[in-house]
């Protein structure tokens, strides 16, 4: 499962109702599910569908401080790799019976990257709403280097991923708490001298 963090005004709400407009599509259906704590957006195949094999794709999204958090489960892809098993067989016993699969074989295609295509519009859909991965000016943040995630300036480990932040975690003024770049003798907000630790 992939998370990641849109900081910014964007609610779980305004990115699930884009998700299912933007997915109930062609051979796609949306459709969306609410708790009290979280969304969850289902972006599967339609039952019978015209064309290529079956898929599915969880996308759950959390409310954040900043923001939201959105994890994107594995895809189903069994469905995917029947269909493609059947146009292998088709072809083997008659190359010609390719021309009569290539719809299937273009929305198999099309399928096998369904979750790269969920976060590209995750991606639009945040931006539309003027939130973004980047670290976010409302709240003072350190970046994950495993990651990427912005996570709050002292944590000792990362929202998005679980890494620790040991290294990432800043040296503060003992007298006032003003947060340090390292290399200062004198607090430059207080002006105070720093003390070792």
């Amino acid at each position: 499962m992939e998370t990641r963090i849109f900081h910014g005004n964007i609610s779980p709400n305004d990115l699930a109702s884009a998700l299912v407009s933007r997915f109930n599509r062609g051979n796609l259906t949306a459709q969306v599910a609410r708790t009290a704590q979280h969304h969850i957006v289902q972006i599967s195949s339609m039952l019978n569908p015209r064309s290529g094999g079956s898929t599915a794709l969880g996308v759950t999204i959390h409310p954040h401080e900043d923001g939201i958090v959105v994890s994107l489960g594995k895809q189903a892809w069994l469905g995917i790799a029947a269909s493609l098993g059947a146009t292998l067989l088709a072809a083997k016993h008659n190359p010609f019976n390719l021309l009569g699969r290539l719809d299937d074989i273009a929305q198999d295609i099309e399928n096998l990257t369904l979750d790269e295509q969920v976060w590209q519009v995750i991606e639009e859909i945040s931006a539309s709403f003027g939130a973004s991965r980047q670290i976010s000016d409302r709240l003072r943040r350190t970046g994950c280097p495993y990651c990427g995630s912005a996570n709050q300036t002292g944590a000792s480990r990362c929202e998005a991923c679980g890494a620790p932040l040991g290294e990432m975690i800043p040296l503060a003024c003992g007298h006032c708490g003003y947060v340090l770049a390292g290399n200062e003798t004198v607090c430059p907000n207080c002006k105070e001298p720093v003390s070792e630790y």
